[in-house]
């Protein structure tokens, strides 16, 4: 194991005051690779208890202290990133070179955090009375309870915290009991990096338990969880019982629509790769891929040579360029999702099937011919599996890429502005690239609509969301 997992409460590592511990496995290989101590409800309060003190303390920070700590805590990520990255391939899988970028991402990200942290200006409203003067200022909610995934265990558990203590918010953050390790790391780096010890909590345990107790909780003011869509449903469900601010970054099944005017030679390049990324477990990935007929067989000539090209292995072979998914609840879940497709009528171009008989590796898949109430395409498939339909008419492109209730992602490549005018202006999706594939930016708010979530994060917003907005009205 790359590093000893524990809690961290109070500013102290422990075990907790329980016994019980969950096995923490190396998808590559299977192998057990460390054991994770599970918090229990004592330890819970403890943490809570610790998070009302950070908070009370931090939120008198300078804004050029906070500034200050994130900006340390990016450049540790950077001093770190074997470190870290070792840590994600271990438990996540995903290749070396992918977790050495998550991390340079997660600095980025952390860095302009620490800026924006210093431009919480508010503002001065002209006021219609006489003598009087009109603030509109941002204070920080309170400790925030912050619920992070398994397929970027640095970035989003980073993210979390970075975007709660630029608001002068304290956070305690439960990541994903299958990704332990990078959590534990960002909660040493962090400290070291000048956070006072109750600004920032980590715990383990029970899902279920950990997040309805710590929402549950009078002292968290605010909800902060990207997750599933069924998760995500219940988290706000249980926040809105005392009418908590929540995030919500949930899942997706993001369209992408290739014209016939497009240039698919840089189309195919860019949508395979991003399909493929980090095993198809990423949430803004293209997952529909709607082709132009006049184009169709060009693209998938191509995309099925992309997918083919692709060496499947463990992430910390030089040679791998896809690792395997995440847990045995993928595999199993890529192998029906092929087997429905292929019911209905489909036709698997490339992959298909696991590969081998040690760790969850599953062949980057093809998939055509399939019929639009086939599950992969209406369910999120968060794997390797590429779905391509074709399509004739633009405007029943569009009303197949909005029919179903997600809606986080959507791409489209097109060389006319009209087209994507139109493309941009139709498509329901809280990010929209157009003859790209980047739908996320430090300065720009990421987030979904219907069910893919509530809120942003980054950007000015993603700060924004954890503020209250008091309104000063002050005569004289």
């Amino acid at each position: 194991m790359t590093v000893s997992l524990q809690h961290l409460i109070a500013g102290e590592w422990t075990s907790g005051s329980g016994s019980e511990t969950l096995s923490v496995i190396n998808p590559a290989t299977e192998e057990e690779i460390g054991r994770l101590p599970l918090a229990t409800t004592a330890d819970l309060d403890r943490a809570l208890e610790s998070s009302q003190r950070g908070f009370e303390q931090w939120r008198k920070a300078l804004p050029t202290e906070r500034s200050k700590v994130l900006r340390n805590f990016a450049a540790l990520l950077r001093q770190n990133t074997e470190l870290l990255a070792a840590a994600i391939t271990e438990e996540e899988g995903k290749p070396l070179a992918e977790a050495r970028n998550e991390v340079a991402a997660t600095a980025e990200l952390t860095e302009w955090l620490a800026e924006e942290s210093r431009r919480m200006y508010g503002r001065i409203v002209p006021s219609r009375y006489e003598n009087t003067r009109i603030l509109v200022t941002y204070e920080p909610v309170g400790p925030v309870a912050a619920f992070s995934p398994w397929n970027f265990p640095c970035m989003m558990a980073a993210r979390k915290i970075a975007h709660a203590l630029a608001a002068g918010c304290s956070v305690i953050l439960k990541p994903s009991e299958e990704t332990p390790g990078p959590a534990v790391l960002l909660g040493r780096l962090i400290i070291e990096a000048g956070a006072p010890k109750d600004a920032v909590n980590i715990v383990f345990g029970d899902p279920a338990q950990v997040s309805d107790y710590l929402i549950d909780s009078p002292i968290i003011k605010k909800v902060n969880l990207t997750g599933s869509v069924p998760v995500g449903k219940h988290v706000a469900q249980r926040a809105a019982r005392q009418l908590k601010k929540v995030t919500l970054e949930l899942g997706g099944h993001s369209p992408a629509i290739i014209m016939d005017d497009a240039d698919i030679e840089r189309a195919v390049d860019l949508c395979w790769k991003a399909r493929y990324r980090n095993a198809g477990q990423v949430c803004t990935a293209p997952t529909r891929f709607f082709v132009q007929s006049k184009v169709m067989d060009q693209f998938v000539e191509k995309f099925t040579a992309g997918a083919a090209s692709l060496r499947v292995g463990v992430g910390t072979d030089a040679s791998t360029t896809m690792g395997p998914v995440a847990n045995r609840r993928r595999l199993e879940a890529m192998e029906k999702f092929v087997a429905d497709a292929v019911a209905r009528g489909g036709t698997v171009l490339a992959g298909g099937e696991r590969l081998g008989n040690r760790g969850f590796m599953f062949g980057a898949t093809v998939l055509s011919g399939v019929p639009s109430d086939a599950d992969v395409m209406q369910q999120e498939p968060f794997g390797p599996i590429a779905p391509i339909a074709s399509f004739t008419d633009l405007d029943e492109v569009v009303a197949e890429a909005n029919s179903l209730p997600f809606g986080l992602a959507s791409y489209a490549f097109t060389r006319s502005h009209s087209v994507a005018a139109k493309l941009s202006a139709s498509l329901k999706a809280g990010v929209v690239a157009l003859n790209g594939v980047t739908v996320t930016a430090p300065e720009a708010p990421f987030g979904g609509v219907g069910d893919s979530g509530l809120g942003r994060e980054a950007g000015i917003e993603g700060v924004l969301e954890h503020m209250n907005i008091k309104t000063v009205l002050e005569t004289f």
